[in-house]
């Protein structure tokens, strides 16, 4: 199973915005323009502080939201993978434990239940949950929320003159330990997969176009159409050890797209524009995602499927995998207004580009409008955490019947040295 990848990085600094929008909005007033979200968690910190009952965001907001079946599914994934022995190895993670998340998850399903109303469910939380939110990237809790999606491409299982990128399965000759992680550090550069032809006779697909190629390279997983017009499902089997670097950052230095100009959609472009300067930027990152055929996704990093709208994608490193949270900013409807979302979710992915405590992808789904939504998410906005209090209700009994547990001093910071990716 894949151990940490995303279904559509976070491949430009600035929001992706998907060409063909119904309607078109500017994005949201920041508070301040100087705000560092990728700033890394400091030295000895803990990304999560706990929170006061009394700061609780108002939970009931997601009342409606919390009856929808995506999010019971979703928490049905993230329990599947807690009851798998091989989701211990990430815990403890800092102060919370394996067996608090997975109770959390469990407890939580129960107050769904029996939450007959928005004051209710408040009421249950509050009895039933400690809060964490996420110290953000100003020690505020600032974060900053963008989108993700699962693109389909056109492609061909066959190399054609139309049909000539490929994408390729993991190969032989790397090995990877139990976590992942290249077995002896990093293996060839992008460069070296693309160029040197020691991967011809390992080509699980083939890209109409090289820039598609790229992305699907780095996103991990994809939707592609074939000829006959049935889609054939890839997803993640590996990279080849190296760090991830965002190409846009470069272009922007270069003077190559402008700033605020930057998207998707304008590199694209660019490189449509200017193809013979794909490999002086393309070839700066040196990650490279290898490829399997898959069913059933798309999948996040737990091997489980994400749902859309209810899955996020946060630094694994620093924020507990699987676990119950709530987020509380804006997102675009169908018709491209923003809306307040307050919803409860799941963290159940991870991307290259996602590495800080002040930032967060929402899952949108697969294919145009997913990422039209996808690419105008870009708000800042609250990251909030759920652990069920120490006191487990009896057997077979719901959240009302446990008794309110005592107040608990938990530590607001541990020392955490993350690991890198």
């Amino acid at each position: 199973m894949p151990s940490r990848f995303q279904i559509l990085s976070c491949l430009i600094a600035a929001v992706v915005i998907s060409a063909g929008c119904q309607k078109p909005i500017e994005p949201l007033p920041l508070r301040k323009v100087d705000k560092d979200y990728e700033r890394p968690l400091p030295p000895g910190k803990f990304a999560l502080r706990q929170v006061a009952e009394k700061d609780y965001p108002d939970f009931g907001k997601a009342w409606y939201r919390g009856k929808r079946l995506g999010l019971r599914d979703a928490v049905g994934h993230s329990i599947a993978y807690l009851k798998n022995p091989s989701s211990k190895q990430f815990y403890p993670l800092g102060p919370i434990t394996h067996e608090r998340v997975l109770m959390s998850l469990e407890r939580f399903l129960d107050v769904l239940d029996q939450a007959d109303s928005p004051k209710k469910l408040n009421e249950l939380i509050a009895r039933n949950f400690d809060v964490f939110q996420s110290i953000g990237c100003d020690d505020e809790g600032t974060v900053l929320f963008t989108g993700y999606y699962s693109p389909i491409f056109e492609g061909s299982r066959e190399p054609t003159d139309k049909f000539k990128y490929p994408l390729y399965r993991l190969p032989q000759g790397l090995e990877k330990d139990k976590y992942g992680e290249v077995v002896g550090g990093p293996w060839r550069t992008r460069e070296e997969i693309e160029t040197s032809g020691e991967m011809t006779g390992n080509e699980l697909i083939w890209l109409g176009d090289r820039f598609e190629a790229y992305v699907v390279s780095v996103q991990g997983s994809g939707f592609i159409r074939l000829p006959d017009g049935t889609l054939y499902e890839i997803g993640y089997a590996g990279n080849n050890g190296h760090e991830y670097t965002p190409v846009s950052k470069q272009l922007v230095a270069d003077g190559a797209i402008e700033k605020r100009k930057m998207s998707l959609a304008t590199m694209i472009s660019y490189f449509h524009e200017h193809p013979k300067e794909m490999d002086k930027y393309l070839f700066q990152n040196k990650r490279y995602i290898f490829f399997q055929e898959a069913q059933g996704g798309p999948f996040g990093c737990l091997g489980k499927p994400v749902t859309p709208e209810f899955s996020i994608a946060t630094d694994k490193d620093i924020f507990p995998r699987g676990a119950l949270a709530f987020i509380n900013t804006k997102a675009p409807d169908g018709e491209g207004d923003r809306q307040r979302l307050s919803t409860f979710i799941l963290d159940q992915d991870r991307g290259a580009a996602i590495r800080a405590p002040g930032r967060c992808d929402i899952y949108m789904g697969v294919g145009e409008e997913a990422g039209k939504r996808a690419g105008w998410t870009y708000s800042e906005g609250g990251l909030y955490y759920l652990f069920a209090k120490d006191a487990p209700m009896p057997e077979g009994a719901l959240a009302t019947d446990a008794p309110p547990a005592p107040p608990k001093n938990v530590a607001t910071e541990a020392a955490y040295e993350a690991a890198p990716e």
